[in-house]
């Protein structure tokens, strides 16, 4: 299995790291960690999936991978390669899947603070809020694509299909 980040953005590529090393240990997959910062390091981090075959990418979250899905997707797509991700914009734009939080209950939080700001709140004191709901977005059409069956348990649990 690989993983992609971006080491620019250090915190989230620690934590993201530190998950999917857990997970791949638990699971006893070996990880291949790769990183990219330019759409150019995206492009030379696919190039040896035409001769190395991972079962599978991890692309990890961020601005800067958002704004390049769908780069992201087409490599992913042309190698054959598996993939999952963190927001639902991969799927909508041809990714197998995505499981993360929604965009919806972030948004909220960020009214909730800025509420609470703007009535007087000190923002050091206001409390870090980790995310608690989360959807799961599969691409049906993708999946055909790869000659995935997607488990018809798995698809009555995502909060979206796509077709």
């Amino acid at each position: 299995m690989v993983v992609l980040v971006n080491p620019a953005d250090a915190t989230n590529a620690e934590s993201q790291l530190k998950a999917v090393e857990a997970a791949a240990h638990s699971l006893g997959l070996k990880l291949q960690v790769l990183n990219a910062t330019t759409s150019h390091e995206i492009d030379a981090a696919f190039a040896p999936f035409v001769r190395e075959r991972p079962d599978a990418l991890f692309v990890g979250s961020g601005a800067f991978f958002l704004s390049r899905r769908v780069q992201l997707v087409h490599l992913a797509t042309r190698h054959g390669l598996p993939a999952t991700y963190s927001s639902r914009d991969y799927a909508e734009a041809g990714g197998l899947l995505s499981y993360g939080a929604t965009i919806a209950e972030a948004y909220r939080q960020v009214g909730i603070y800025a509420g609470r700001i703007l009535k007087g709140a000190n923002p050091a004191d206001l409390p870090v809020v980790q995310a608690s709901k989360f959807e799961l977005v599969i691409n049906a059409s993708t999946a055909r694509l790869f000659g995935i069956t997607v488990p018809t348990t798995l698809l009555a649990r995502a909060d979206e299909v796509i077709e």
